[in-house]
């Protein structure tokens, strides 16, 4: 879960840089200034390196809950499928950090920055789907949860989610917030703001149709609760999405709906995946403590020789 949420709250502080116009505080990268790795006074505004550096750091905080979770699934013996999902979610952090690199290199370029973004936002989906399968006992029996129909419906509503995101990328890309004070609206998408935005609000509106009549299928054939109680939780999340982005047409983008919007979109990314997962379970299986039972008898060793080294410690006092 905290990989999740790092996963999906870096998003948050990459739309802050963005729109507090750090986005160029640290004009190259890996450095932050030429010949430096930290900022350096008067190279620019000092809350605009702030903001750029700071986001940039956080990137090892994801690299390291990543590194944590590889580690600990390695170390538990989960099944290759775990183990492979872990594996990628650190190889995403260090894709993202190369391309924030490129987007920074590139000044901002629109795409530049839609192609940081949107890898993240699979990113986000691929933790929601480990988090629900490290929980699954490794040695159960993979069972679909609810008939192939509806998971069919699920990937077609997460296709046209994918297709939302890559909309969205596109009004930003021709919004009023560039990234960068300086550069200001070069290197922006040139079309039409109303006509894109409106494409895109048509997406939403068919994700959220698909997504409402999973959910209902999903009660139809009686499915397990907890796919139901995600599904109604993730058409909520979807409206509220909604309004912040009706706010944001008709207000020309207050600055506070920008960070509410992208974490909403990670959190609707996050539901989704986990949705999606839910389709799948590993039913019956007899391990608890770790998920596997070479975790589980690597465990009882480790104890064992915790309380013995304790007991012969106390032996020679």
């Amino acid at each position: 879960m905290i990989l999740l949420v790092c996963q999906a709250g870096i998003t948050v502080t990459g739309s802050i840089v963005r729109v507090t116009g750090s986005g160029l505080g640290c004009v190259t990268w890996p450095n932050c200034q030429p010949g430096s790795l930290v900022p350096v006074a008067g190279a620019a505004p000092w809350v605009h390196q702030a903001i750029e550096w700071g986001n940039r750091l956080l990137t090892f905080v994801v690299a390291s809950a990543a590194l944590l979770v590889f580690i600990a699934v390695v170390r538990a013996a989960r099944r290759r499928e775990v183990i492979i999902q872990a594996f990628i979610q650190g190889i995403g952090v260090i894709i993202q950090a190369i391309l924030g690199g490129i987007s920074v290199h590139l000044e901002l370029r629109w795409w530049s920055v839609a192609m940081h973004f949107l890898p993240s936002m699979l990113l986000v989906w691929l933790a929601a789907i480990l988090w629900v399968r490290i929980a699954e006992p490794d040695d159960g029996t993979p069972t679909e949860t609810y008939p192939r129909p509806l998971r069919s419906l699920a990937v077609l509503s997460a296709a046209t989610l994918a297709v939302v995101l890559g909309t969205g990328t596109m009004v930003t890309g021709a919004g009023v917030h560039s990234g960068d004070s300086g550069v200001g609206m070069e290197g922006r998408l040139d079309i039409d703001l109303a006509r894109i935005a409106n494409i895109h609000a048509h997406f939403m509106y068919l994700y959220l149709g698909l997504t409402v009549g999973l959910v209902i299928a999903l009660v139809t054939v009686g499915a397990a609760l907890r796919a139901r109680r995600i599904g109604w939780i993730l058409i909520g999340f979807i409206i509220l999405q909604a309004a912040i982005g009706i706010i944001q047409f008709n207000f020309g983008v207050p600055r506070w709906t920008v960070p509410v919007h992208v974490g909403l979109s990670g959190t609707v990314v996050a539901f989704t995946g986990v949705l999606f997962a839910y389709g799948r379970d590993r039913v019956g299986g007899d391990v608890g403590t770790t998920g596997s039972r070479d975790g589980d008898r690597r465990r009882r060793k480790r104890t064992s020789a915790r309380d013995a080294g304790v007991g012969g410690g106390a032996r020679v006092a």
